[in-house]
């Protein structure tokens, strides 16, 4: 294809991106899925403009999926207005954790029932295992006061499971002998499990309040990093990653965490500022808490912004890239047993089993329940796996499986999430839940 065809190409692309949000209002198809048909008709299973295959393609596929993910889950961190009460986030860790265990537990043992050998049944299991933070927007909390549990439980969800998986998908590599596994495993629990999601919690928090306030200091006290936001929000995303990988911490986690921070830094500048207005402790430190808070409000806005924009981008990439991927022989009667069995069958006992006796209300569970989308962070670790030493015969079938279970959840999700919440937002309007 020659550069003038691309060029078309990719400016029509942009201008859709940024017409979906008025045109998909009168269609029952989401953004995600409407990218991702896209894809599929210029890459092999239809015209032929772009050809992709996983194996030739792994790094490439991996780097792009690993960025689209990054700046995906930061815009969920700053979604997320931080709640104080440890009892909201016990529930979205539950299912990040235990619901995500026995979610692969459950496909494993489907998997093995299939012929898949344990360690690769384990590797697809956990390929599959984390949820999706972004495709389904309805799903996600609506503005950083949304109170709403359900909401906030699936956005939480996504955000930290995307990065709780990586314990279990280097434990599958470890045991197909790719050299991430030692013989006693305890450097699997030490290192991969312990030290890298305590450590990238710690880091990511740590990350994100240093990096805000001092910031707010520049901007406040300086006069500097003014109207930069944007750049200080990639910024922030590359340096907390780059430090976590070499501090061999989760980045996916650490990045959630840092927009989490960072958030929580804006809450406490206004709650700064609301003490000393009560105080009445002397006008020239109230003026300057007072203007503390005011930037620290404008500059989270402003990076939410800009990482909303940059997560469109790259749901739009991502998905083209999916879309690529998928060939039409791989809707085999095997794959698709699996992908309905994760979706409609693991997904809803986890989530049951994992809110037992919890807040949640019926319907709230019979949505989360159904809401396991999958997406961009199960084709990362399907890159991730290729591009470190998963064997061929270990991912042929894999890919088919993960591809085609991705191309259904997208379809199914995108376009059940839209009238299941504006239903679900009825219902508890009409019974004084707001």
């Amino acid at each position: 294809m020659t550069a003038a065809t691309w060029l078309l190409l990719i400016g029509a692309l942009l201008i859709l991106m940024a017409l979906t949000g008025t045109l998909l209002k009168a269609l029952p198809i989401s953004a995600a899925a409407l990218y991702l048909v896209i894809g599929f008709a210029i890459g092999p299973g239809g015209f032929g403009v772009l050809d992709l295959e996983l194996r030739q393609n792994d790094k490439l596929i991996e780097h792009i999926s690993e960025a689209a993910v990054l700046v995906s889950l930061f815009a969920v961190g700053l979604r997320l207005q931080i709640r104080t009460q440890l009892s909201s986030w016990v529930l979205p860790a539950l299912l990040a954790s235990v619901g995500m265990v026995i979610t692969v537990v459950l496909m494993t043992a489907a998997g093995v029932a299939l012929q898949w050998s344990l360690p690769g049944a384990l590797l697809l299991a956990a390929i599959l295992a984390p949820t999706d933070p972004v495709l389904a927007s309805d799903v996600q909390v609506r503005h950083e006061n949304d109170a709403d549990e359900l909401r906030f439980g699936l956005t939480a969800e996504g955000g930290l499971n995307d990065g709780a998986a990586f314990p279990l998908v280097l434990l599958a590599l470890g045991l197909l002998h790719t050299g991430f596994l030692d013989a006693s495993g305890w450097r699997w629990l030490g290192i991969d499990v312990a030290w890298a999601v305590i450590g990238a919690l710690a880091l990511g928090w740590t990350s994100g309040a240093v990096f805000t306030r001092l910031t707010l200091f520049l901007q406040t006290r300086k006069h500097q990093a003014l109207g930069m936001e944007s750049f200080l929000a990639l910024g922030l995303i590359a340096l907390t990653y780059g430090v976590a990988l070499h501090g061999l911490v989760y980045g996916f986690i650490a990045v959630f965490v840092a927009g989490l921070s960072m958030r929580n830094v804006e809450r406490q500048a206004v709650a700064e500022a609301e003490g000393a207005k009560g105080a009445r402790s002397g006008h020239g430190a109230d003026s300057v808490v007072t203007a503390q808070a005011e930037t620290a409000n404008a500059m989270t806005r402003e990076v939410l912004g800009f990482a909303k924009e940059m997560e469109k981008f790259v749901e739009l990439v991502a998905m083209l890239v999916i879309g690529c991927l998928l060939r039409p022989e791989m809707f085999t009667v095997r794959n698709l047993i699996l992908a309905v069995l994760l979706l409609a069958v693991a997904r809803p006992v986890a989530v049951y089993l994992t809110t037992w006796g919890s807040r949640w209300s019926p319907s709230q569970r019979r949505l989360g329940a159904w809401f396991g989308i999958r997406g961009v962070g199960s084709i990362y670790y399907l890159a991730y796996a290729s591009a470190h030493g998963a064997a061929e015969s270990d991912l042929d079938a894999t890919i088919g499986v993960v591809l085609v279970t991705v191309t259904l959840s997208v379809l199914l999700h995108g376009v059940s999430a839209t009238p299941l919440m504006r239903l679900y937002r009825a219902t508890r309007q009409r019974d004084g839940h707001g």
